[in-house]
């Protein structure tokens, strides 16, 4: 079957559309949604760093969950893994184009949070304080 020019526009849009389940932006989304994420990004935003300093970067990140966002974020091409043959090998990670590209987003992120914080915790209290009222 041949499709119009506006079917093939709308079929495009369907396939990108973040709200809907399949969507491979939903995915993306979801996977940089993460705290981690966001976290390591920001830690590697100063530059190539090895895995023990990046732990030491960020507090409360087990050694499990910091592999394992790293290899997502590899995965996905945000960051670059080198491995120089030393003994011990040496793990360096950096982030590349398509990360450094995503910092932006993650800065206005953390300064948005920052702003905002004391209020986003007052409206906090109030619905958590309505809440118990209204039993």
């Amino acid at each position: 079957m041949t499709l119009t020019a506006s079917q093939k526009r709308h079929e495009t849009r369907l396939e990108y559309n973040a709200a809907l389940p399949g969507c491979p932006a939903r995915q993306l989304l979801e996977a940089m949604s993460s705290k981690w994420v966001s976290l390591v990004m920001l830690a590697l935003s100063e530059g190539q760093q090895r895995h023990s300093e990046l732990r030491r970067q960020i507090p409360g990140a087990s050694q499990k969950m910091l592999t394992s966002t790293l290899r997502s974020l590899e995965r996905d091409g945000l960051v670059s893994r080198s491995v120089t043959p030393t003994v011990p090998a040496r793990t360096d990670y950096e982030l590349t184009t398509l990360g450094h590209s995503l910092l932006c987003v993650i800065h206005e992120m953390k300064d948005w949070a920052e702003a905002n914080m004391d209020e986003v915790a007052h409206a906090r209290l109030e619905h958590d304080h309505d809440r118990s009222i209204a039993g």
